[in-house]
Formats: structure tokens, C-alpha cells, sequence
């Protein structure tokens, strides 16, 4: 692999274990914390130390701005040009390499120990606790769970191999009742919305605080994943493709001290008829709602469980 910007920021978190690990030499005790896509306000060694340091992540990059200096703003790799000193984009992803240990076009030996061991502490991002539900193996009729799974180990499973052949397999099943069949004896589902010692609404044993909207059919599927991702009042917290291929699976917080399950599903379905003209899924006011489990290699989790 070469040393890019892009395998910089495959390697470090969007780029933010960058801002840490900079902020770190300024202020060691620095950690960011990471909130929906907002790390909020920090330090800025670049205007005295004062806090007017704003970082964010936009499109998956991490970026900044200073809330008194309107001309210090940018991304990462600009920000990291201030500390490294030096504007030559070459010599600056070499020194990020280095400097954070990440090892990009290294090949590693078994033999050379030192390549596995960082000589400085990798820079550590306050990540928030992943939400649990229920995990069950397919058949759909089977209806006791297996276990309990996290949005994160959801995330990782979608995005590997482990459903890619049955997924496959389905949509090049032409026939919709065929398909239905076989997605509802070949998928793995799980109910993102809680725990259930058996799938029923009257089961639930916790709320996860999620609630899965469903978008079916749709015939722009890259232009409304990239809308969601930027709701202003809707935070994502998984987004990916259904097992069919033409919709799509939006899971976002559900805030149960303000309002229960069912209203909430209705408020959110009204927002998205009045702001994408979209019907959703009915069937997601059911807290109980099985969602099958695909494989879809851009799926999206929100990164502050990372």
C-alpha cells in the first residue's frame, strides 16, 4: 500500500487520531471526544491555546475551524501542515507515517519486533458505548434469540463476507415471492430496537434506543443515502443497503425519556414524507421489527462508536 491520503485516513479514524495525536504534543492530557460527528470545542495551539478549536467530521474526512481566526480553517492534512511544518503534500504523508507509527508501505516481519511496537503512545479518541439487541439465526420463524450483539459487531458483519453469498442469491431471484421465501429462511436478522427474550413487543427486556426506518424500492439509492447522512435533525447511526439491493435500512437514536416507541416512529415517518417524499415501512413502529442482516461493503456506522 503506498502512503496516501486516503490510507492516512483509513488508518486513523477519518483523520481524527491525527488531531489527537498533535493536540497531544501541545497539551498531553488532551483526548478528544467524539459526539455524532462533532468533536466539539478544544484547545488550538495555533491561537495561543485557546478554546476555539472546532473539529468535525464532512464526507468522512476530518476537518476544523477556529471559531475566532475565520481564515484557520481546513482538513486534516492542513492542520497537520501547521505542527509538521512543511506544505510539501509528499513529504507531510511521510512525516504522518512516521510520526504515528501506522506503518503504511511497511512490509511487516515476523522477525523485525520493532515494527510492532510504536515508539510513542497511539493517541486515544473517547469512543461512546455501542447500543445492544437481539441477534437471532434465520430461519425468520425462528423467534428465540441466540444472543445479544452490538451495533458495532452488526456493522463489521454487514460489511465482511459472512452474508455476501446468500445476498447475492437473492437478488438474482427474479420472482418476488421467491425471494421473499428465500430471505425469510436464509437471513440472519436481529431487532435493532432491543433485547427480547422472544421476538414480540410484550418480550422486550431492554430498549436499545434505536429505531430502523425502511426505505423500499427507491430509485435513487446513492443520492438519498448521502441526504440521510446529513439530515440536520435525524443523527445516523447505521445506514446500508437492504438484502434486496433497492432500498435502503436508516437506524437513528430514539430519545424514550420524551416520547415513546411508536410516537417517535410516527413523528420521524411524517418528517421524512414532508422532507424526501418518501412512505417508509409501517411495519418499523414495531419494536419487535426483524431486520435481515445483508452484506453491503459501504455500510456506514456512525463514528464515535469506533
Amino acid at each position: 500500500m503506498e502512503i496516501s491520503k486516503e490510507a492516512i485516513l483509513n488508518k486513523t479514524h477519518y483523520g481524527l487520531k491525527v488531531y489527537a495525536y498533535i493536540l497531544r504534543q501541545y497539551y498531553p492530557e488532551s483526548v478528544l471526544s467524539l459526539k455524532g460527528r462533532d468533536c466539539g470545542i478544544t484547545r488550538n495551539p495555533f491561537n495561543g491555546g485557546k478554546d476555539t478549536l472546532q473539529i468535525n467530521i464532512v464526507d468522512n474526512v476530518a476537518q476544523h475551524y477556529d471559531t475566532e481566526l475565520t481564515d484557520f480553517k481546513g482538513d486534516i492534512f492542513e492542520f497537520a501542515s501547521y505542527h509538521f511544518k512543511t506544505l510539501e503534500e509528499q513529504d507531510l504523508l511521510i512525516k504522518l507515517n512516521e510520526a504515528l507509527h501506522l506503518r503504511i508501505g511497511q512490509k511487516n516481519s515476523f522477525y523485525n519486533q520493532e515494527e510492532f511496537q510504536p515508539a510513542v503512545e497511539f493517541p486515544e479518541i473517547a469512543t461512546q458505548a455501542s447500543p445492544v439487541f437481539s441477534y437471532f439465526q434465520k430461519p425468520v420463524t425462528n423467534i428465540i434469540p441466540n444472543r445479544q450483539a452490538s451495533l458495532v459487531e452488526v456493522f463489521h458483519l454487514i460489511k465482511g463476507d459472512d452474508f455476501a453469498s446468500c445476498t447475492s442469491t437473492l437478488r438474482k431471484i427474479q420472482d418476488v415471492k421467491k425471494a421473499r421465501k428465500y430471505k425469510a429462511f436464509h437471513f440472519d436478522y436481529v431487532t435493532f430496537s432491543g433485547l427480547f427474550s422472544k421476538r414480540n413487543d410484550k418480550d422486550l427486556k431492554k430498549h436499545s434506543g434505536l429505531l430502523t426506518i425502511d426505505f423500499d424500492h427507491l430509485k435513487d439509492i446513492s443520492n438519498l443515502r448521502e441526504a440521510l447522512l446529513k439530515d440536520e435533525y435525524f443523527e445516523t447511526e447505521l445506514l446500508f443497503t437492504s438484502p434486496s439491493g433497492d432500498g435502503l435500512k436508516w437506524v437513528i437514536p430514539i430519545e424514550l425519556t420524551k416520547v415513546k416507541h411508536q410516537d417517535f416512529f410516527k413523528a420521524a415517518a411524517n418528517y421524512i414524507q414532508h422532507s424526501y417524499s418518501l412512505e417508509v415501512d409501517v411495519s418499523g413502529k414495531d419494536i419487535s421489527r426483524a431486520c435481515f442482516l445483508p452484506h453491503d461493503p459501504n455500510v456506514f456506522i456512525n463514528p464515535k462508536y469506533l
